[in-house]
């Protein structure tokens, strides 16, 4: 089992910079690849960014592109997301997930909201 305790999330202005981190426990042992989704009011959890396990290889959705980066600390079982030039729609509740597979992500925290107002 592995445990995923987000934090760092809270209400910043359109263009503020905010970082997100996520503390990984348990079964840390085994490598993970590592993501974070969000989910907006009203609307399904959405892929933000993932990273490799392997080869700290990282994917983004087209949205945060060039905007947010994702980051692992291996020796530290962390993962972090750097946000910058944040837009009102970022707004979301932001969820730290990991999966052993390549498949779905099979663990997940518990959720940070981020709020960006105009």
């Amino acid at each position: 089992q592995v445990q995923l305790v987000e934090s760092g999330g809270g209400l910043v202005q359109a263009g503020d910079s905010l970082r997100l981190s996520c503390a990984v426990s348990g079964r840390t042992s085994s490598p993970y690849d590592l993501a974070w989704f969000r989910q907006a009011p009203g609307k399904g959890r959405l892929f933000v960014a993932g990273i490799n396990r392997s080869d700290g290889s990282t994917v983004y959705a087209d949205s945060v592109k060039g905007r947010f980066t994702i980051s692992r600390d291996n020796a530290n079982n962390t993962v972090a997301l750097q946000m910058n030039t944040l837009k009102p729609e970022d707004t979301a509740v932001y969820y730290c997930a990991a999966r052993s597979g390549i498949y779905s992500y099979e663990y997940w925290g518990q959720g940070t909201q981020v709020t960006v107002s105009l």
